[in-house]
């Protein structure tokens, strides 16, 4: 019989011996200035990092810090020991996976996912703080069978858990051709226990990106992912002593180890828990979390998750097809009086899916008829544009746009599954009557499917739409009596508070001004609250003395004073789940943009990694700002230092995204027309000098400007 400790300490020593050979033969092999450079990071080693506090960037500085991270494995009988060992063990398995990316910067190749990047980090700050994610597992394989893996994998799925996976498990997922990947929640992260630093590493970012902890404040990183950080792990019998080293420093963070390993297994309540039914995983797992599910019961065949959110639907994969693009294909939101309204009925006016040949196109709409007391023309595009979250939650369905131009596809395996159109008023009815109870009372769907109709109230549609538009056009911060702060994100980031307006939505890009109006209809006492703008100090830059006191109640004294219209003098915070990130390029006196899914350099010799990296966590750093993508082309826009007419570059994707209405501002505000043509970007210059060129031979209007700095 062997003690926890002992097998604690035996598996860290495993561990470290590991690590000292693999590092030993990289440095042999390329050398002590070799870089290391994990793909798409501002945080380097992230895990060496965050305890202890070293940049590592080389093969010399890691092989450096070696000594140290040795010292953390001590072998006393002492609990804190058991934890620092663990902690010492995931560092030196960052060093095994360090090498690896020192040698190539996809040593999985398409295999196993391995690092996760920073973009992936902040792109699940929303759902995370929304719940739509309401917690973490990692399972070490192999399950007892095949099937009982991919039962169990699916479960997570369904709870809408991410799930990430570590051995055999993956092959058996494989075997079982589950759809696996960061889009669908389930990711392979690699072959063996090592591959663990990357989740690790992951939570540890997610602690610097949101919470704002500084590296080396180890206590700082314990207390905050064990308070916001909902993560468990399963693993599966038997569980070797390097796998029970590396469940010290995950119990150690909060996240409690379920396990069906009996043999030389103590369990230590609510961290430790040996669960010897594997079918029971799940709800032990949940339970040891304290996470709670909330289910929407629905009336369909498939399953209906978040973690379905990401799934693509291939073509070859294509039962119908229902493209906006190339017919008249819309969904719609309309309010009618409580007797016009039979609550759950769900029409289908036309011939369902089952009477096309497979893979064929389709022309498909749907009405969303709703009837409330309290209900508004103005939560009418919010319903809607909660449509396609709802539809994408459903197993083997895939839903792209809104309002006219939206595309569905519905795959081979959901049509066999029994899934027809009756369904999709099913989750629309079903989600519509749940998330907006406040203000629909009652709800009908009219599922529309022949092409004569469709045509004439397309354009029913189309004159709704147009009148909306000029009703939001006739939006602006002057024209409101009051804004809303948001602080949905203060589970992650405590300090942060969004003001958001109709000219400047929230900053991660999904929630504007009348969608914080709905919130608060919806909660009074929720995350949105009403905040005045009665006492204006300058108009100009963004201050008002009530909104200052409401965002200093909000941030629990954090804050002092925000400018709505700066990015150079106390600019809002930023939580780390922003789409956007601005910042100053003081050689051309204009500022570059860069969004979270572009990888390459920008101007500043940084990528968006490191450029986020010096904002987030509800900090205030005058020259940057996080944002949303849409808050580009708003005339408010950096107002104070002259407005959209300091961009100087973006990535040509986010050009091509909001081009049109940035060369709308940009011409209604300083008479240039096609203004998006004379901003630089990664096809034409990465570095200052290119892009400076670049200004002057398209004549910016930045070169005529007064001085930033």
């Amino acid at each position: 019989m062997k003690l926890l400790f002992n097998r604690v300490f035996d598996g860290a020593d495993e561990m470290y011996a590991i690590a000292e050979k693999t590092l030993n033969e990289t440095v042999a092999e390329l050398g002590e200035s070799a870089p290391i450079n994990m793909p798409n990071t501002g945080y380097f080693l992230a895990n060496h990092y965050s305890y202890l506090g070293k940049r590592v960037t080389t093969m010399g500085e890691l092989k450096a810090c070696f000594p140290e991270v040795k010292s953390w494995m001590r072998h006393e009988q002492r609990l804190g020991d058991a934890f620092k060992s663990g902690f010492g063990t995931v560092m030196a398995a960052e060093v095994i996976e360090a090498c690896k990316y020192a040698k190539s910067s996809e040593p999985y190749g398409d295999e196993y996912h391995g690092h996760l990047s920073d973009a992936e980090v902040r792109e699940l700050g929303v759902p995370l703080v929304t719940g739509d994610i309401p917690g973490f597992v990692v399972i070490i394989g192999p399950a007892p069978s095949d099937e009982e893996a991919v039962e169990l994998i699916k479960g997570y799925q369904s709870r809408a858990i991410f799930v990430f996976l570590i051995g055999g498990i993956i092959d058996q997922a494989k075997r079982m051709n589950l759809s696996m990947g960061f889009p669908v929640r389930v990711v392979a992260v690699g072959p063996e226990i090592w591959c663990a630093a990357h989740i690790i590493s992951f939570v540890n970012r997610a602690a610097m990106i949101f919470g704002a902890v500084q590296p080396g404040d180890h206590e700082a990183y314990d207390h905050y992912t064990f308070h916001r950080i909902r993560a468990f792990v399963n693993a599966f019998d038997p569980v070797a002593d390097i796998v029970v080293a590396c469940g010290g420093g995950a119990i150690a963070m909060g996240f409690p180890v379920i396990t069906n390993d009996t043999k030389d297994m103590w369990p230590v309540p609510k961290s430790l828990i040996i669960q010897e039914d594997t079918k029971n995983f799940i709800e032990t797992s949940l339970e040891a979390r304290d996470i709670k599910i909330k289910v929407t019961k629905i009336d369909i065949p498939l399953a209906f998750s978040a973690a379905f959110e990401g799934e693509i639907v291939r073509r070859n994969d294509t039962w119908v097809d229902i493209d906006g693009s190339r017919m008249d294909c819309f969904e719609w939101v309309r309010t009618l009086e409580a007797h016009e309204v039979e609550d759950h009925s769900i029409e289908l006016i036309g011939p369902d899916i089952d009477s096309v040949e497979p893979g064929s196109r389709m022309a498909l709409s749907y009405v969303l008829e709703v009837a409330g007391k309290n209900m508004q023309s103005d939560f009418e595009p919010v319903i809607e544009r909660k449509f396609h979250n709802f539809l994408n939650c459903v197993e083997g369905v895939m839903h792209t746009g809104q309002r006219d131009i939206i595309r569905m596809r519905v795959s081979k395996t959901a049509y066999e599954a029994g899934f027809r159109a009756r369904h999709i008023g099913e989750v629309l009815y079903a989600k519509v009557k749940s998330d907006f109870e406040s203000v629909v009372d009652k709800c009908q769907v009219k599922i529309y499917t022949v092409p004569e109709q469709l045509k004439a109230l397309r354009a029913e549609a189309t004159k709704a739409y147009d009148a909306r538009d000029a009703r939001l056009l006739s939006l602006t911060d002057e024209s409101v009596g009051v804004f809303y702060n948001c602080i949905l994100c203060q589970s992650f980031s405590p300090a942060h508070v969004c003001v958001v307006t109709p000219e400047r939505l929230g900053l991660c890009g999904a929630v504007s001004w009348l969608d914080a109006k709905a919130t608060n209809e919806l909660d009074p006492n929720g995350p949105c609250q009403v905040v005045t703008k009665e006492r204006v100090v300058d108009e100009n830059i963004g201050i008002w003395e009530d909104v200052n006191e409401a965002v200093n109640q909000a941030s629990h004294g954090s804050l002092q004073q925000v400018t709505l219209y700066s990015i150079m003098v106390d600019p809002m915070t930023s939580c780390g789940c922003f789409e956007c990130i601005c910042g100053i390029e003081p050689m051309t006196n204009g500022v570059v943009i860069v969004n979270r899914e572009h990888a390459g350099m920008t101007p500043l010799g940084m990528t968006f990694s490191e450029m986020a990296s010096m904002t987030g966590g509800g900090v205030q750093t005058p020259g940057f700002m996080g944002h949303g993508k849409q808050f580009i082309s708003s005339k408010k826009f950096m107002k104070a230092e002259g407005g959209s007419a300091r961009i100087v570059w973006m990535p040509a994707a986010l050009k091509e995204l909001v081009g049109a209405k940035l060369n709308k501002t940009a011409s209604e505000l300083y008479g240039v027309e096609d203004f998006v043509s004379k901003i630089a970007d990664e096809t034409v210059a990465e570095d200052v000098d290119g892009l400076a060129a670049f200004l002057s031979e398209h004549e910016h209007p930045v070169l005529n400007m007064e001085p930033l700095m």
